[in-house]
């Protein structure tokens, strides 16, 4: 490695001088030995330094993981809610391009890199089983569903414990505005199991979050009725990373029967 100094030989230091005068072949003699480098003090060929951006280094706006070195960031589908306020019709069955909304609500986790993929069910869990396509999900269901998305929040995490995940990534299933971009974006925010990141909307704060493993424990402790994760988001407000993504997603949800125009 260099070390900062010129490590070629020098001449003897212009201070020194010689005693007695040379004679002028001499002179020319050591003159021309002292610019000429030796060979062992010419420079070595030295392999370029190697500059490859370090795991995690981001990239055009993308994280250098390779596949294989990628922590296992879990997309976790909350979907269980009755639709109470749709007249009981249940989000995750509600038509979207003519299939059930919780099917595109999976797609767009996937396509953002998130895997695997938990989704929780409650209202008609066993209708939703049968008409949705759910392969490859690992689906779970909230018996209190009722009691608000604090429930399924704490059922969805469970689901994840003892597994390679790092991190779980939480999305709504009523949101279709959200695509893949800014699902990738708020994944692309995790840095350790401690991390913690939302996405944002012209900076309010919005969905989907990303929660790191080791904030799982105080999430469920606290996540009650429709509550979610909001008292851990709070206690925790100076850690919260945003990622903004007005410039790629909605965040709408279909709450009323007025929202469902925008599943046409």
């Amino acid at each position: 490695m260099p070390t900062g100094r010129d490590e070629r030989a020098l001449p003897a230091a212009a201070g020194n001088r010689v005693s007695r005068p040379l004679r002028i072949g001499a002179a020319l003699a050591f003159v021309r030995r002292a610019l000429t480098p030796r060979t062992q003090d010419r420079p070595q060929d030295r392999r370029p330094q190697d500059r490859r951006p370090h795991a995690g280094a981001r990239i055009g706006g993308m994280s250098s993981h390779s596949h294989s070195d990628s922590p296992v960031i879990a997309g976790l589908l909350l979907a269980a809610g009755g639709g109470r306020r749709l007249g009981g019709r249940p989000k995750a069955l509600l038509p979207y391009r003519g299939r059930p909304l919780v099917e595109n609500a999976v797609r767009v986790l996937r396509e953002a890199g998130c895997g695997p993929v938990h989704v929780v069910l409650g209202a008609s869990a066993a209708e939703v089983r049968e008409r949705a396509d759910l392969s490859g999900c690992v689906v779970v269901d909230n018996p209190d569903w009722a009691e608000g998305m604090g429930s399924s929040l704490r059922v969805g995490l469970a689901s994840l414990a003892g597994t390679d995940a790092r991190a779980a990534l939480v999305s709504l299933v009523d949101q279709p505005g959200i695509g893949p971009a800014a699902v990738a974006r708020v994944r692309e925010a995790y840095r350790s199991p401690a991390s913690l990141a939302a996405a944002a909307y012209g900076g309010e704060r919005g969905h989907p979050v990303l929660f790191g493993a080791d904030r799982w424990a105080d999430i469920a402790a606290t996540a009650t009725g429709d509550k979610g994760a909001r008292v851990h988001l709070a206690r925790h407000a100076g850690e919260l990373m945003l990622v903004e993504c007005s410039d790629v997603a909605e965040a709408f949800d279909i709450d009323t029967p007025p929202d469902l125009a925008r599943l046409l």
